[in-house]
């Protein structure tokens, strides 16, 4: 659950909903010498896919190393209702490479074992983390593999465990999920939200406003000086001059957002950082007019990443 189970009450059900995924869920591990393959047993639940976006295929696992592709490996049925996977490792370049397992999502699965075949794995160091709340964009969707959605790819690039609380649908600024960030260890947190309060649930920008105040300075009560990085909503064109229910479009609120973050600034939170999102991304990286496609999520990621080196920490 990617969500506090205290709060699931008062959160909207669709935000639970895709909470129950394990979205950005992934292994990091070394092996020792003569390890061939890494064996995972696991247990799947298959939700239905409602969403009409580009097919992942179920139940395949996907190998990355020290930041590239390595291979992937479909799931096969095994006792008991459960399922394996076995991944063949590339010869190490040395001997604390770092290998990476991602899951896949759609499959709700839950790892019971994992083995080193010829050789042993160990879990890899633990990295900083980087907590990053936002919608349907941040969950990863239109990515054809989860390690192409922006958190993913901008994680690699900053050596940084991305916890992803990106729900689709969502997003739109929930004081509860603010109180969970508070109380979350992290070494940077970013938010990425605002398109879902154009619509499904329309605002005005007097309200966004207000809420993106609140929500920063709830999460400010756990991080005071954790440095914040708010991206506000990406180009959509078909709402950006559309006014919503209560009559605001998409570019008027994100300036409200934009304006709510660089008073925020002015007021003494130093920080605090804005990356603008509607220069970001062009019509031909959306897959939808509203989500990326691999080449949108690589060009965020690549934003975000440039970003935090600026504000941030030392560009390596």
């Amino acid at each position: 659950m990617r969500v506090d189970p205290s709060v699931v009450g008062v959160l909207p059900w669709e935000l639970v909903e895709r909470a129950a995924l394990p979205v950005g869920v992934r292994l990091e591990l070394t092996a020792a010498p003569g390890t061939r393959a890494v064996e995972l047993r696991y247990r799947a639940r298959v939700p239905g896919r409602e969403d009409g976006g580009p097919s992942v295929p179920p139940h395949l696992f996907a190998l990355w190393r020290d930041g590239r592709p390595a291979g992937e490996a479909y799931g096969a049925p095994a006792a008991g209702g459960e399922a394996a996977a076995v991944l063949d490792l590339p010869r190490p370049e040395r001997p604390d490479e770092v290998f990476t397992v991602y899951l896949p999502e759609a499959a709700a699965p839950l790892v019971l074992a994992v083995r080193g075949v010829g050789g042993g794995v160990a879990p890899a160091p633990r990295r900083a983390r980087w907590a990053v709340y936002g919608d349907s964009i941040t969950e990863g969707w239109w990515a054809t593999r989860p390690a192409h959605a922006w958190p993913a790819a901008a994680g690699r690039a900053l050596g940084l465990d991305p916890v992803n609380l990106g729900y689709a649908g969502t997003g739109r600024g929930e004081l509860p999920v603010a109180r969970q960030l508070a109380a979350l260890p992290a070494a940077l947190i970013t938010l990425a939200f605002g398109t879902n309060c154009w619509e499904p649930v329309p605002t005005t920008p007097a309200r966004l406003y207000a809420l993106t105040r609140a929500f920063a300075g709830t999460v400010r009560t756990g991080h005071p000086r954790t440095p914040l990085l708010v991206v506000s909503p990406l180009l959509r064109p078909a709402a950006e001059a559309a006014p919503n229910g209560a009559g605001a479009t998409l570019a008027e609120l994100r300036a409200a957002l934009e304006e709510a973050v660089r008073d925020l600034r002015a007021a003494g939170d130093d920080r605090l950082f804005l990356l603008p999102g509607h220069p970001l991304l062009d019509p031909g990286h959306l897959w939808d007019g509203l989500h990326p496609n691999d080449a949108g999520h690589a060009r965020l990621a690549a934003a975000v990443v440039d970003a935090v080196w600026t504000h941030v920490r030392p560009r390596p």
